[in-house]
């Protein structure tokens, strides 16, 4: 796992846990930015608006990263809800995630200390059950090369883990590609090498195409 690559929640994910009859319905999403966790979050209060708290952390970028870290009481004593949520997901080993839980209190105070240990329970409960997908972060290349080229430069794809966009015949081959990012550099270097040059490549910002 680096920075560039790391696992994420794969869709929305739920689960329900209850102490002392209280119910803590605990909702999980990836969300790769704070816009997106944001409207996360105003459609799980929406959804849960009877709910009496609707407490929430995210975690934003890589696992453990505190950069765009953030959470809420909502309502619960300081400390007793937003805290040991975004505690739990800072251990995770999950990026790019924001979780909500929505307690509906069932008549018996637990004190903050019990409180803790249920908000800090309900996120793991949802953890250990959660899907995730390996995030990887690509850089977008255009490769142009000379047809004798070819099979060579393809020969080296399996091992740069390289995914082919798009490919179009002319004068010269020209292929759109993307590779994880920590390989961009050697892949390039070992085109300038294998070809003595003569492979042109530039670079693009690689943007991930709307499911």
């Amino acid at each position: 796992m680096t920075a560039n690559r790391y696992p994420v929640p794969e869709g929305r994910h739920r689960t329900e846990t209850e102490v002392k009859r209280s119910r803590f319905i605990t909702t999980v999403l990836a969300t790769a930015d704070r816009k997106h966790s944001r409207e996360f979050i105003h459609n799980i209060r929406h959804e849960f608006s009877d709910a009496n708290h609707n407490c929430w952390a995210r975690v934003i970028g890589a696992p453990g990263c505190t950069m765009q870290a953030g959470m809420s009481d909502d309502g619960e004593p300081q400390g007793a809800a937003g805290k040991p949520i975004l505690t739990t997901l800072l251990h995770a080993d999950i990026g790019d995630i924001t979780v909500v839980v929505s307690r509906y209190f069932g008549g018996t105070r637990l004190g903050k200390g019990g409180m803790v240990r249920a908000y800090t329970d309900a996120v793991l409960h949802a953890l250990s059950s959660l899907p995730t997908v390996e995030k990887i972060d690509y850089q977008a290349l255009q490769i142009t090369l000379a047809y004798p080229l070819l099979e060579q430069v393809q020969r080296l794809f399996d091992d740069y883990e390289v995914k082919v966009d798009q490919q179009s015949y002319a004068d010269q081959v020209q292929i759109n590609l993307r590779l994880p990012r920590e390989h961009a550099q050697t892949f390039s270097r070992h085109l300038t090498e294998l070809s003595h040059g003569r492979i042109r490549i530039n670079q693009h910002d690689y943007t991930e195409s709307p499911a």
